[in-house]
């Protein structure tokens, strides 16, 4: 659906920090269908993502040779001065700012307690994404980490969220933050099996229509399988990187959620 705004404590906007954002481009134009509108006053090469015209994200070079390629979740606050004051109170650590985004924000780069990043953004006059929720455009944001205590304590000391237990089986459980009564982000933890392979992350989940379908043209554009398409209750998802190494997330939802 289309969003005018997004209120403090939402995943708002995602980009893509890329080693070649050149063979992205490519890459997601064959996978949602989207068109790189570049900006043409940003040095650095940014441009964004467009899906019938609407924006669903933003995709530039990574900042410094050699960085890995990566999704970024951008957090919307009131205030990312004092959002990241909060982030270094807690134990986490700012990366990047905050700055000027031109006049279409401002922003930080940050990191929780387990050096799992995420972007902080203090919108005016660019809000977030356009359409979310639908196939093509971002439909939901899950930390994985193997500290999800500490991450529960850290993000509710930041953003106010309220972290909700759902057991996955008896030795797991799935944590769903609440801003209000409303579901706004996920918490996955990182299994002993993982440890080693899985950095503590946040992984950006893109709604498709069908996912085997979109799993397999991912793949035949260059794309990494890390976990094929299987049924969780939202629907059906599988977990990939592209071409450039960048993990993210596929899921065919419900027609009911």
């Amino acid at each position: 659906m289309e969003r005018p705004s997004f209120e403090a404590g939402t995943p708002a906007w995602v980009d893509l920090g890329s080693s070649d954002p050149a063979s992205a481009k490519y890459f997601y134009g064959g996978l949602f269908g989207w068109r790189a509108d570049e900006q043409s006053d940003d040095p650095k090469g940014y441009a964004i993502f467009r899906l019938r015209d609407l924006a669903v994200g933003g995709v530039g070079p990574t900042s410094r040779p050699g960085q890995a390629s990566a999704w970024m979740t951008y957090i919307s606050v009131d205030d990312a001065d004092e959002t990241s004051l909060r982030v270094k109170a807690g134990g986490g650590r700012v990366l990047v700012g905050p700055m000027d985004a031109l006049d279409a924000g401002r922003f930080a780069v940050v990191g929780d307690t387990a050096g799992a990043t995420f972007g902080l953004w203090q919108p005016k006059s660019h809000l977030g994404a356009d359409v979310v929720d639908e196939p093509g455009s971002m439909c939901w944001h899950e930390l994985n980490t193997r500290y999800t205590i500490a991450a529960a304590s850290f993000y509710g000391a930041v953003f106010g969220w309220e972290a909700q237990e759902i057991p996955i089986d008896g030795h797991l459980s799935y944590t769903e933050w609440l801003v209000g009564d409303k579901s706004v982000a996920g918490m996955m933890p990182i299994t002993e099996n993982a440890q080693g392979i899985v950095a503590p992350q946040w992984l950006v989940h893109f709604a498709v229509e069908d996912c085997d379908n979109s799993f397999g043209r991912a793949i035949a554009l260059g794309a990494t399988p890390y976990v094929e398409p299987h049924d969780v209750p939202p629907g059906r998802l599988a977990v990939l990187a592209d071409p450039q190494g960048a993990l993210l997330a596929i899921i065919e939802l419900h027609s009911e959620r």
